[in-house]
């Protein structure tokens, strides 16, 4: 029989989880294609590099936006290269668990399983980001008690309050790590006069990015283009700064945390007050994003252990019950809605 595969399938990051080996392989989500011919000549880390830096003919792209499959054709061949790394396109096809955010509409969910059966899956199954988030956070879901995740991606942020192993209250919006980088090449545009690339901007995000006020002001310096002569130029930016400039993607993700809770039925609230709320996905790292959300929500919020890998090892965890799973596009909240 083929292997067993959970997929987070992210704006910025895929990460293969294979049942009985773990995390096996974590890629950038970005497909390196010629332009004349259409062939892709490089995927993950090896693209990456790329972006920003080819030449006419070939163009660096990130198949994946705000969470969904924005570029279907380069989707799948992305994950059969992906597949074919970690050798699991054998003559046994493998079983895909696909991660979603649970905003997904119908029709996203049909192209990420065709997505997923033209890579090379014998079956594909689907499973929302804040379920698999708090798995692999390590919180009970099974339990009659409410918990809080907020799992902040790439391309999405996705809300949840969970309870008896099903999602009560959800949201999910398109503002996540992608929002907070192009914050910055904004900022950095409208206060410098000077343009940045989007792999500068992550890279000042990761390096100086936070989210609430810190006792140390760290500076970095920082090369981009002059937007009044054109020219290079040097210039320095400071971690207040940052948080200056993410104050508007940071804002709307508090209003729709706190859209969730207006919205869960009040003893769910009261377990959450006391059970706290978990963050995870790579934006958790933003310095201070725990202490933002506590002073907004009056909860006690703590990130959970490597948050990055967090819905990665949910699916791995859900793997386990994948024979009692439905294949095709009923995901795990509606087919509960359904019995």
């Amino acid at each position: 029989m083929g292997k067993d595969i959970g997929i987070d399938l992210g704006s910025a990051t895929v990460i293969l989880y294979v049942k009985g080996k773990g995390i096996v392989l974590t890629e950038p989500a970005v497909v390196a294609i010629d332009k004349n011919n259409g062939k892709m000549l490089k995927a993950g880390a090896e693209a990456q590099q790329m972006l920003g830096r080819t030449p006419g003919n070939i163009a660096a792209v990130r198949p994946l936006r705000g969470g969904v499959i924005s570029d279907y054709e380069m989707t799948e061949r992305m994950l059969r290269e992906l597949l074919r790394k970690v050798g699991t396109l054998t003559l046994f096809k493998p079983r895909l668990l696909i991660c979603v955010p649970s905003s997904i509409t119908e029709v996203e969910e049909r192209a990420v399983i065709d997505a997923g059966m033209s890579a090379g899956a014998r079956k594909v199954y689907l499973i929302e980001e804040p379920l698999a988030a708090a798995m692999g956070a390590g919180i009970d879901i099974s339990q009659p008690d409410g918990h809080m995740v907020i799992d902040v991606g790439g391309g999405t942020t996705d809300i949840a309050v969970l309870s008896l192993s099903g999602i009560v209250r959800s949201g999910s919006i398109k503002v996540a790590g992608d929002a907070f980088d192009d914050a910055v090449i904004r900022y950095v545009k409208r206060k410098h006069n000077i343009l940045i690339g989007e792999r500068t901007a992550e890279d000042l995000k990761i390096s100086l990015g936070s989210v609430y006020p810190q006792e140390d002001v760290t500076t970095m310096e920082v090369k981009g283009r002059c937007l009044l002569t054109g020219l290079p130029r040097m210039f320095t930016i400071n971690s207040d700064e940052l948080r200056e400039a993410f104050e508007e993607p940071c804002e709307r993700i508090l209003e729709e945390v706190q859209s969730v809770l207006e919205n869960t039925p009040p003893e769910l609230v009261a377990d959450v007050s006391e059970n706290g709320i978990i963050l995870t996905g790579g934006g958790a790292l933003l310095r201070g994003m725990d202490n933002l959300v506590s002073a907004r929500t009056d909860v006690a919020a703590s990130i959970a252990a490597n948050p990055a890998s967090c819905v990665a090892l949910g699916v791995g965890k859900a793997l386990s019950g994948l024979n009692d799973m439905s294949d095709g596009t009923i995901n795990l909240a509606r087919k509960r809605q359904l019995e």
